[in-house]
C-alpha cells in the first residue's frame, strides 16, 4: 500500500512569511507593547529590552525575539486523565476541542439561550467523553449557580470530575491559577507528574491593539513556571483594533504572539506554548466581530502557517458559528471552518459547539460538530492507493457479477475508505425520512444528546480525589459566599 498524500492548503508564500515576521520584529523593536505585570517588566527589563516607566511600553529587541525561539518547544504533549498520551502537538496534526468560556448554553425546548447551571455544565462533560472526534474538552460554560468570583475554577472541577479527555482552560483572576493548579495536581499525582504529563493547556489572552494586562502577563509567567501549557489567543479585529487589512492583521497577531512568547520564555526557558489566537474580520455594519465570516478564517490561516514558519505548535478557533440556532447557517460557517482547519494543519482546533460570536454553547452543535471533525480527519487522511494494481484484479470480475456489495475486496475495505457519520446525519431514503417524522438535523441532534447521555458510563474520580478537590474547591468558595457546592447528580 503507498501512504495517502496529506491535501494541504497555504495561502501566503514564503517570501511573504518572512515579510510578515521582519515586520512584527520591528514592530516590537520602534512602537513597543504595554505591558502591566510588574514581574514581566522585570523579566524584560533584565533580558535587555528597553522599558519606558511612565508608560509601561516596552521596546523588545530582535535578538531577544529570536533567543526565545530558540527555547522555545516544536513539540508538545497533554495527557488525558488516566495518563494516556491525547493531544500531540506537531506537524500538521490536528485536534479539535468544544470552544470554550460561553455565557449561555442553547436551550432547545424554550428555543433560545439561557444562563448554565451546574447541570449543564456536567452533561456537557460527559457528552464531550462520549464524542470520539474531539480529542479534548474545554471548560466551556460558566456557571451561574456559583459566585462568579471563583467561575474559572468551578468550570475546571466539573471538567475533571466528569470527563477523562484532557482540559483547555484558563483563569479570570490572578489568584485563580493556583487553586486550579493545585486541583490539576491533585488529579494528576502530584506537580512533579502534572509537569511529566500535562493535564490541561491555558489560554492567555493579550488585548489588542499591542497589550499585555497584569493578568494574562501573570498566566504566561505562571504557566511556564509550572510547565503547563500555555495558549496564545490574540484577538486582533480589523478596522477596530488592528489594521483593517488582513495581511496588517496578521502583523500585529504576529506581534503580539512574540511578545508573548518572550515573556513566557524569560519566565521559564524551554517552557511549552503554542502560537493561537481568535482574530476576526470585524463587521464595519452590525459592529460585530464574526467568526464564521471566511476572512477569519483566512487571517486563522495565516498565522497559524506563521506559527508553523517559527516551528511552533499552532491553535486557532474556528469550527464555529455566529448563528443564533442550529440551523443552515450554523452548518455553513462550521464545516467551512472545520475543514479550512484540517487543511491548514493547524494542531489545535477550538470552536465546536459555539453559537453567536462565541458566547453561546449548544449540546446539540456539539454532536453535530463531532459529525463534521470526523469528516474533516477523513479529508486529511488522503486518498491511500491500497492495492498493485489500483482496481485492474476487480474490475476483471466484470462479466461475472453485477456488483461488488459482497466481494472480499469491498469486506476488506469499506470500513477504511468511508467515514460513516452517526444517526444525525440523514444518510437514508426520502421514504424512511418521512417513517421516521420528518426530522430536522437539530432535532436528530437532540436526539442523540438525550440517547447518549441515559446511556453513558460516568466516568468518576478516586473518590478520596474527589473529595480533594471539594475541599480546595469550597476552601476558595468561603471567601465568595459559598458555604456548599451545587449538587453535581
Amino acid at each position: 500500500m503507498t501512504g495517502a498524500k496529506r491535501p494541504k492548503l497555504e495561502l501566503l508564500e514564503p517570501s511573504a512569511l518572512e515579510r510578515i515576521v521582519d515586520e512584527a520584529m520591528d514592530i516590537l523593536k520602534e512602537v513597543g507593547v504595554f505591558v502591566e505585570n510588574q514581574e514581566a517588566l522585570q523579566l524584560l527589563g533584565d533580558a535587555g529590552a528597553k522599558a519606558d516607566p511612565a508608560q509601561n511600553r516596552v521596546h523588545i529587541p530582535s535578538d531577544l525575539v529570536d533567543r526565545c525561539l530558540q527555547t522555545a518547544p516544536a513539540h508538545i504533549q497533554v495527557y488525558g486523565r488516566n495518563g494516556e498520551l491525547t493531544l500531540d502537538l506537531r506537524d500538521d496534526n490536528i485536534h479539535f476541542d468544544p470552544g470554550s468560556v460561553a455565557l449561555r448554553i442553547f436551550d432547545p425546548q424554550q428555543g433560545q439561550p439561557r444562563d448554565a447551571v451546574t447541570a449543564d455544565l456536567v452533561n456537557l462533560a460527559r457528552l464531550v467523553e462520549e464524542l470520539p472526534h474531539f480529542r479534548a474538552q474545554s471548560t466551556a460554560l460558566l456557571s451561574a449557580d456559583v459566585p462568579q468570583e471563583m467561575a474559572d475554577r468551578y468550570r475546571l472541577y466539573i471538567a475533571l470530575a466528569h470527563c477523562t479527555k484532557p482540559v483547555i482552560t484558563g483563569t479570570f483572576a490572578k489568584e485563580g491559577f493556583g487553586v486550579m493548579l493545585e486541583m490539576l495536581a491533585v488529579v494528576r499525582g502530584g506537580e512533579e507528574h502534572l509537569r511529566d504529563k500535562p493535564l490541561a493547556i491555558f489560554d492567555c489572552c493579550p488585548s489588542p491593539p499591542l497589550k499585555w494586562s497584569d493578568l494574562t502577563c501573570q498566566s504566561l509567567i505562571d504557566c511556564a513556571r509550572s510547565g503547563i501549557p500555555a495558549e496564545l489567543v490574540s484577538m486582533p479585529l480589523t478596522g477596530a483594533t488592528s489594521p483593517v487589512t488582513l495581511a496588517g492583521a496578521v502583523v500585529q497577531h504576529t506581534a503580539e504572539n512574540l511578545s508573548g512568547i518572550v515573556i513566557h520564555q524569560l519566565a521559564r526557558s524551554g517552557a511549552p506554548i503554542i502560537y493561537g489566537g481568535s482574530p476576526s474580520c470585524f463587521d464595519m455594519r452590525k459592529g460585530t466581530s464574526p467568526m464564521g465570516a471566511v476572512e477569519t478564517m483566512m487571517i486563522d490561516m495565516a498565522y497559524s502557517q506563521v506559527g508553523k514558519h517559527l516551528n511552533l505548535p499552532t491553535h486557532a478557533y474556528m469550527a464555529l458559528s455566529d448563528a443564533k440556532s442550529l440551523d443552515a447557517q450554523a452548518g455553513l460557517e462550521t464545516g467551512m471552518g472545520a475543514i479550512l482547519a484540517a487543511l491548514a494543519g493547524i494542531n489545535m482546533v477550538s470552536g465546536p459547539g459555539m453559537l453567536d460570536f462565541e458566547s453561546c454553547q449548544s449540546l446539540e452543535k456539539l454532536v453535530m460538530d463531532n459529525e463534521i471533525c470526523g469528516m474533516a480527519y477523513r479529508l486529511v487522511d488522503g486518498i491511500a492507493l491500497r492495492e498493485e494494481p489500483l482496481a485492474l484484479n476487480i474490475l476483471k470480475k466484470v462479466g461475472q457479477v453485477d456488483h461488488f456489495l459482497t466481494d472480499p475486496h469491498t469486506l476488506q475495505w469499506f470500513r477504511k475508505e468511508a467515514c460513516f457519520p452517526g444517526p444525525t446525519i440523514d444518510r437514508g431514503t426520502l421514504g424512511e425520512w418521512q417513517e421516521s417524522g420528518r426530522l430536522t438535523a437539530a432535532q436528530r441532534a437532540h436526539q442523540q444528546v438525550e440517547k447518549i447521555l441515559a446511556k453513558s458510563e460516568p466516568k468518576p474520580l478516586p473518590e478520596d480525589v474527589v473529595r480533594e478537590l471539594e475541599r480546595i474547591l469550597l476552601a476558595d468558595g468561603k471567601k465568595f459566599g459559598l458555604e456548599e457546592l451545587p449538587g453535581r447528580e
